[in-house]
């Protein structure tokens, strides 16, 4: 789903303009970049105390700013060991809620397959 079907979806759902509707899923994703950001900020300029950026949405997640450690690793193509640098990422973990949702599907796929799918969690191979 895009950004534009979300929109399209929230706006018939509550019956504000679409135009509306997008300038406030924007507002809200801006909000979240922008937390993440300054509360980083903030983390480096107190000489790394504190926690780093978090976001947590109740019953949808938790967003947070985590710092990856330099490390070495190797050029998939020429086999050339490379360094990469430290570097900080977002993380998203899932709130109770959504996984509790998501976790429904694996009964619903059980029964819509007649049971052939491989166990949650696996590979096929």
């Amino acid at each position: 789903m895009t950004k534009k079907e979300i929109v399209k979806t929230i706006s018939e759902e509550i019956g504000l303009t679409q135009l509306k509707t997008k300038e406030i899923v924007q507002k809200t994703f801006d909000a979240i970049v922008e937390t993440l950001v300054e509360d980083t900020k903030a983390h480096l300029e107190r000489g790394g105390e504190g926690p780093l950026g978090r976001i947590e949405l109740r019953n949808f997640g938790v967003f947070e700013v985590k710092r990856r450690a330099a490390r070495k690793a190797r050029n998939p193509r020429t086999g050339e060991k490379v360094f990469v640098a430290e570097k900080f990422v977002v993380t998203f973990k899932p709130g109770k809620e959504m996984e509790e949702r998501v976790r429904q599907l694996e009964s619903v796929s059980a029964q819509g397959s007649g049971g052939s799918e491989a166990p949650a969690g696996t590979v096929g191979m």
